[in-house]
């Protein structure tokens, strides 16, 4: 169907976006991708459309049975735009080179089961600022009638070493899983959820100034909980999956 590849091409909609603005199934728009010989959208760079990386996939999957059973976080570093925009507004020229004013640190926590999703954009990565921000995630699901029962990191220092992250497990009651050394995967979900933080958030648009950017985080969070479909909740977004007795 031509209204499915104009959509997918123009604004790199997933399946299940597809089905909800066409009308049909998302396995139908799924099928009409492939026999378009399209390009998966983690592999196209998000505004131009152009093939970034070579494909890669995995079958094997899994799913805690309620919400706040694990919560998965982890912490995505995105370069700061300078005053005016960067290449993606400018071109690749020396006057939108962002060289030197460093990187955003984008925390997020993903909840394994409904996928439901908070997110900061926060200075720095070190263990007071991630101890704070597990308070903050667990406040924000506590918010939506989620009570948190473990969290998963990878070993990185500034959760496995630093005193303040601890104490705030500690407090919270929770269990602290991390990831085994080599097994990246296994905070999957917090990954996935990165690569579309980066196509539908970071990189979506061509941002004059970085407070735009970082200005423009909770307004895309709502879209990403309350309306935009999710494969993992049956074409549903995820607050369809969290139950206020969880």
């Amino acid at each position: 169907m031509a209204t499915v590849v104009a959509l997918r091409e123009n604004d790199r909609l997933n399946a299940v976006e597809l089905a909800a603005a066409v009308g049909i199934s998302a396995s139908t728009a799924g099928r009409i991708i492939a026999r378009a010989g399209l390009p998966r959208l983690f592999d196209i760079d998000p505004i131009s459309g152009e093939v970034i990386r070579a494909s890669r996939a995995t079958t094997h999957r899994y799913e805690r049975e309620h919400a706040g059973d694990l919560i998965h976080i982890d912490v995505k570093k995105v370069g700061r735009i300078p005053d005016g925009g960067g290449h993606r507004v400018h071109g690749r020229t020396k006057a939108a080179r962002g060289r030197g004013i460093g990187y955003d640190h984008v925390h997020v926590a993903v909840d394994d089961h409904s996928r439901l999703a908070f997110a900061q954009v926060l200075p720095d990565e070190t263990g007071d600022t991630c101890a704070q921000f597990l308070a903050d995630a667990a406040a924000f699901f506590a918010s939506h009638g989620v009570r948190v029962r473990e969290v998963m990191t990878d070993n990185a220092l500034n959760y496995t070493r630093a005193r303040a992250f601890g104490d705030v497990v500690g407090m919270l009651g929770v269990k602290h899983r991390r990831t085994r050394p080599y097994s990246p995967w296994q905070n999957g979900k917090a990954e996935r959820f990165n690569r579309t933080l980066q196509e539908r958030w970071a990189y979506r648009r061509a941002y004059a100034t970085n407070a735009d950017r970082t200005a423009a985080l909770d307004e895309w969070l709502d879209h990403y909980n309350y309306d935009r479909p999710h494969t993992a909740a049956g074409g549903l977004p995820p607050i369809s999956r969290v139950s206020p007795t969880c």
